[in-house]
């Protein structure tokens, strides 16, 4: 993958054993959606749906009245905001 600001990414061959390696617009590295025009939007929207996710998941706990508002707080801070902020340093700020 080359990664570039144009409209249209530039073409690169590379060869392993003279077999030419495909050149794709993004892929999953190390949890991460990275894509050939630099942006985050996907990484952004799909780090917002797998903390949707995990926060249906444990709706019962975080919303149950008789467990205390801090105890909640914490259960949140602690299991749906590392889902959403993963990588958050890296993100590119955009209009």
């Amino acid at each position: 993958m080359v990664i570039s600001r144009k409209q249209e990414s530039p073409k690169c061959d590379i060869f392993i054993n003279q077999v030419k390696l495909k050149q794709t617009e993004n892929f999953k590295y190390l949890g991460t959606i990275i894509s050939n025009d630099g942006k985050t939007n996907r990484e952004i929207s799909a780090r917002t749906a797998r903390a949707k996710i995990n926060f249906q998941k444990m709706k019962t706990s975080l919303t149950n009245k008789h467990i205390s508002i801090e105890t909640r707080k914490r259960a949140l801070q602690c299991y749906i905001e590392p889902v959403l902020m993963y990588g958050c340093e890296a993100w590119t700020i955009s209009k």
